[in-house]
């Protein structure tokens, strides 16, 4: 007979709260971490961790997998570097409410902003729902490796109350507004866990068209956000436009927060548009604290950056129209045409010419495009890139890019920075934006950017370049950077059982050796539905991942174990013992 489903013996514990590690034991059972100390009593399971961190699971509040979970029972790549819980439907996309007349629409849509493609979507999304209740029941009958939480997107909101005009980007009604914010409420209260909009110019249609949602008034956004303060319950997410100023960006946010009464969180990051302007925004929301408004920017704790090679979405000649010839072909015939020399020099010769500005964006500046190399480098100096050591070598960059794109047969993946870059070496994010109680890390993305951005081993990335391996001057401590990637995120978007190893809270563990942890380059595999590519990334030091007190992962492999399940709307604390913590926060 035993005490306890697992127990974890030996163990370093970093709970989480930002407190020091100590030494103990873990227990838990039916889910629920039941005893941390010295456990007497027997585990049906027990694993020695001695000389082993435990973590709570790390939480991801900015993920896309809204299509992935209706096709997949894993959500990898997150569910690979630690996560345990991810929360998806943000930057105003997703699959919900939808008339049948608008799939279409709206898998065009995710092609343009989140760059999954069209035949994967047609092939795997199942749409046996309509309004936001319905996805959400759907998706409640799904197994996952990780558990899960939805929230409602502004772009099919619009839509599916204005329809044609909705995607038309003309302007509300006072009745389309009033249904926004009654179907907001509606689905809150259906277990949504927030609602999410963007004015980011980079969500676009494939033809270059605005999502939905980018060009709406001020009044149509705080119809959502008094759709929350009509549930009484929910946080919103938004991802702000960086065309206007730091002030502008911030009085909207606080408008969010004083009509729903509740917390909002937005995508913070350093654009190039404005370099500095980090700053101004860090003081903004500690004058928003101050004030009594609850208002957090969601950070990588890394440069954003996209993936480009032959075997992904884009590269420097993805848009040359002599690519377009071959761009369908396999990639070794691919490769073979490249290689011609008079293709080669047809093809430098040309300009891109696409619709998508976001896109042409991403390829055009050459300055910033680098050799992500195996382990992955993604804090280059700026005499590393491609343009760089062309230029030092007295070439044409473009053929020196060329070149890069043949390595290893066609697989050589490019690295373009796009933000958090201040300074000789992208580290931004961490010197300036990690270390402050109004962020939090997030924006991993999964589910999203298949063939273009892998960001969801942030996770990894963080626990090795900003804290085992950082000089001092820009280490993290690890106390902090736990907490910062398990209590804190969970604490914004009102996920209140979990983030704690604590008696009482949800059985969300990792079980980590820092000095094993490792991040591999990312790869290309060739396993979404119909056989779509997708960018994949592997990490070694995770010794188990445990969900629900069910270890899912064992040293980076799945054991087959689908304990996740959807998570509807907020969840308390579960006692009042971290009162002193939530006060902190």
């Amino acid at each position: 007979m035993t005490d306890y489903d697992l127990v974890i013996r030996g163990a370093t514990i970093l709970d989480g709260s930002g407190a020091e590690p100590f030494d103990a034991d873990v227990a838990v059972k039916d889910g629920v971490i039941i005893a941390v100390g010295q456990v007497s009593g027997a585990g049906a399971e027990e694993i020695d961790a001695r000389g082993r961190i435990v973590t709570p699971g790390f939480i991801d509040v900015h993920t896309h997998y809204d299509g992935q979970i209706t096709w997949e029972n894993r959500l990898a790549p997150s569910s690979d570097h630690g996560v345990t819980t991810v929360v998806m439907g943000n930057c105003g996309v997703g699959f919900a409410p939808v008339r049948a007349g608008d799939h279409h629409l709206m898998i065009k849509l995710m092609e343009g902003v989140e760059d999954i493609p069209e035949v994967v979507m047609a092939e795997g999304v199942p749409f046996n729902w309509e309004t936001f209740p319905d996805y959400l029941d759907a998706i409640e009958k799904r197994e996952s490796d990780i558990d899960f939480a939805a929230q409602l997107p502004h772009s099919p909101l619009r839509v599916y109350v204005m329809g044609e005009r909705g995607a038309n980007l003309e302007p509300p009604t006072d009745g389309d507004l009033a249904e926004m914010r009654r179907l907001t409420r509606e689905a809150i209260e259906a277990g949504a866990l927030g609602v999410t909009t963007s004015r980011s110019y980079a969500h676009q249609f494939r033809d270059g068209r605005p999502a939905p949602s980018v060009r709406t008034e001020d009044q149509e956004i705080l119809a959502l956000a008094a759709g929350l303060h009509d549930a009484g319950k929910g946080v919103f997410q938004m991802v702000p436009s960086y065309d206007v100023t730091a002030a502008e960006r911030m009085e909207l946010l606080r408008d969010i927060a004083r009509t729903s009464g509740r917390p909002v969180s937005f995508t913070f990051m350093q654009s190039p548009r404005g370099p500095a302007d980090w700053k101004e925004m860090l003081g903004a929301l500690e004058t928003a604290k101050q004030d009594g408004l609850e208002i957090r920017g969601q950070i990588i704790p890394r440069p954003t950056g996209a993936m480009l090679g032959l075997e992904l979405s884009l590269h420097p000649f993805a848009f040359n129209p002599s690519f377009r010839e071959i761009e369908h072909l396999p990639l070794v015939e691919k490769v073979q045409r490249m290689r011609d020399p008079q293709y080669r020099k047809r093809l430098i010769a040309e300009e891109p010419q696409d619709p998508h500005a976001f896109f042409m964006f991403v390829i055009s500046d050459l300055d910033a495009l680098f050799v992500l190399g195996n382990p992955p480098n993604y804090n280059p100096h700026p005499d590393e890139s491609i343009a760089a050591r062309a230029r030092a070598m007295g070439v044409d960059p473009k053929e020196l890019i060329y070149d890069a794109l043949l390595q290893r047969d066609g697989r050589e993946v490019l690295y373009r920075p796009l933000g958090n870059s201040e300074g000789e070496r992208f580290q931004s994010s961490g010197l300036n934006l990690v270390k402050n109680d109004r962020t939090f890390p997030a924006l991993g993305d999964g589910g999203a950017h298949y063939s273009m951005i892998c960001d969801a081993a942030y996770t990894t990335y963080f626990l090795t370049y900003w804290v085992r391996d950082a000089e001092e001057a820009r280490k993290i401590e690890l106390p902090y950077a736990i907490r910062k990637l398990t209590f804190e995120p969970a604490h914004a978007v009102g996920l209140g059982d979990r983030g704690l190893v604590r008696p009482g809270y949800k059985a969300d563990l990792n079980i980590i050796d820092m000095e094993r942890l490792h991040l591999y380059a990312p790869h290309v595999t060739y396993d979404l539905p119909t056989g779509g590519r997708r960018l994949s990334q592997r990490a070694d030091g995770y010794e188990a991942t445990i969900v629900s007190g069910v270890v899912t992962y064992r040293n980076g492999r799945s054991t087959g174990a689908l304990p996740g399940r959807l998570v509807r709307g907020c969840r308390g604390a579960p006692h009042i013992a971290d009162q002193e913590i939530l006060e902190r926060a």
